[in-house]
């Protein structure tokens, strides 16, 4: 009977009256959602450049503001508003709102955490769980990261957790490039080590302050050579790297060294192993 009494005081009385009021405050509120997105949507559709994107901003913006309000006007209808029932369902707002919200409230945690520890700064080149990219901006909760097919990506800092982060040059100037020759095992491996290193002295990007190595493996279906090393600038890496792979090929080819070919259904890892 306490159960009930409590309950009663924390409902008002349903009548056909509020279902009433309620039914036309649901109905409003989906008109206005509808007629705002397509009004919104109309409006920017007809505008250019920045101030058509601001108006976009404004679609979600505002089906949030008018849901709010009318949350705003059917609680008191179905709560009586009192001090009591409202710090009641305040309580159970704020209950929701905190295990809705432990992921960002972590993530801020996390981002604490990286402004301490550093793992990544604006101009490193990282790479997040397959995101890879130049790091634009670290800001409170994620880490905007700048992709080479120019796609502004943000990584919550909450990954700092479970994920490894691998971070191509640390805040320094020196990245390491790699760039891969799979050729056929009939060829003189001395001759092509002298070659790849040479053509890479002679990159317009080099940096010729870090080391040059060439790195010669041995595959059931030939031999995978790769070039190591650095560009002058880290955001020159994928230029370096074209220039390393067209010149090499034109120097291998001029030799008559030939590519290793693979079976049809066959297939390389990253690490140039065939599946």
């Amino acid at each position: 009977m306490d159960d009930q009494e409590q309950y009663a005081k924390l409902f008002n009385e349903f009548d056909s009256q509020m279902l009433i009021t309620l039914g036309v405050i649901l109905v409003s509120t989906v008109i206005l959602i509808i007629a705002s997105q397509r009004g919104l949507n109309w409006l920017a559709n007809r505008l250019h450049g920045q101030l058509r994107f601001r108006v976009f901003a404004l679609v979600p913006l505002t089906r949030l503001l008018i849901l709010i309000t009318a949350l705003a006007i059917a609680v008191p209808i179905v709560i009586e508003p009192s001090l009591r029932n409202m710090v009641t369902l305040l309580g159970a707002i704020g209950l929701a709102i905190g295990f809705a919200l432990k992921d960002y409230v972590s993530s801020l945690i996390a981002g604490v955490v990286s402004a301490v520890e550093l793992p990544y700064r604006p101009g490193d080149w990282v790479n997040i769980e397959g995101t890879y990219g130049e790091v634009k901006h670290v800001g409170m909760r994620t880490v905007e990261i700048l992709t080479p097919d120019d796609d502004l990506v943000a990584v919550p800092h909450l990954k700092l957790w479970d994920s490894a982060i691998y971070n191509a040059n640390n805040g320094g100037t020196s990245l390491q490039c790699v760039a891969s020759f799979y050729l056929q095992p009939e060829h003189e491996a001395g001759w092509v080590r002298k070659a790849l290193r040479d053509v890479a002295l002679t990159s317009a990007y080099l940096k010729f302050d870090k080391p040059i190595i060439v790195v010669a493996e041995e595959k059931p279906w030939g031999t995978h050579y790769r070039i190591r090393a650095y560009p002058v600038d880290p955001r020159q890496q994928f230029l370096f790297i074209t220039d390393l792979t067209v010149r090499g090929k034109q120097v291998l080819s001029a030799a008559g060294v030939t590519p290793a070919l693979l079976p049809p259904d066959a297939a390389l890892d990253t690490r140039g192993a065939a599946s």
